[in-house]
């Protein structure tokens, strides 16, 4: 619980990804990719409930044989927010409309309770109806990379735009700081049911981006910048890049025992 309101974590994971079908299982370090990002969430302290939504048997036995909390959605949602939004109803239908939703994607693979403290204590303090995570990224590979989406935002945080192009433009300024969305967002309950009644938008479809949506209909989402690097596993290759920062990374001994180094 934080300021007096419940604080629930969804994470929406599903097998049929376009980019990487079957990611959510996919191991590392001998853990399926939707298991470190579970228990990663769990060390966040103030959560009073996290839970996997997904579509797919599969997911929804490993984390239940893994003791984690998971619930059945449709396979029709398009978006990883609309699922959100279906396991908020299915499980806490009692919940208030200002409680707070963290939203995590399932392949957040290095998402740390540093990070969701970030969006959680920005989420209060914001006159916003959504919080959004950026990270910074440090190689023109990833800013270039259509897997990724980037962000930016005016100087008081607001986001103005996400796109998987590169931006900001490096054509004139080759030094740019360039920031990737990464999926720990932040939303009431009642805001989440508005995010699904909202029809969606030619940019949102465009940039493949839910929060797309938000900003086509005037709704205010905030940034929060974070300089430590995240990893959005979106193909194989990402995947072995993933597991190497996991290795070294300070909180996965916290949750798992690391095999021997090859």
């Amino acid at each position: 619980m934080i300021d007096n309101r419940k604080l629930v974590c969804v994470i929406p994971a599903r097998m049929g990804s376009s980019r990487y079908p079957g990611k959510p299982l996919a191991p590392l370090l001998g853990l399926p990719l939707v298991l470190h990002v579970l228990d990663r969430c769990r060390l966040y302290e103030k959560f009073d409930a996290v839970v996997v939504a997904t579509c797919d048997t599969e997911i929804l036995d490993a984390v239940e044989a893994h003791g984690g909390r998971a619930v059945m959605t449709a396979d029709t949602h398009e978006r990883c927010t609309d699922r959100t939004e279906e396991a908020i109803d299915e499980l806490f239908p009692d919940l208030a409309d200002d409680a707070i939703v963290v939203m995590v994607q399932g392949d957040e693979i290095l998402v740390s309770p540093d990070m969701i403290a970030q969006v959680a204590d920005a989420f209060v303090k914001a006159d916003a109806d959504v919080v959004n995570l950026a990270s910074r990224l440090y190689t023109d590979a990833d800013h270039d990379d259509p897997n990724t989406v980037k962000v930016v935002a005016a100087p008081d945080g607001r986001a103005l735009y996400f796109s998987r192009s590169p931006i900001p433009s490096r054509a004139r300024v080759k030094e740019v700081a360039a920031y990737q969305q990464t999926g720990i967002i932040a939303f009431t309950k009642g805001f989440l049911k508005t995010f699904s009644e909202l029809p969606q938008t030619p940019l949102e479809k465009i940039e493949s981006c839910d929060m797309m949506r938000v900003v086509e209909h005037g709704r205010d989402i905030r940034l929060v910048h974070t300089e430590t690097e995240t990893i959005g596993v979106d193909t194989p290759a990402d995947l072995r890049r993933a597991e190497g920062r996991l290795r070294d990374d300070s909180y996965t001994a916290r949750y798992m025992t690391l095999p021997a180094a090859e």
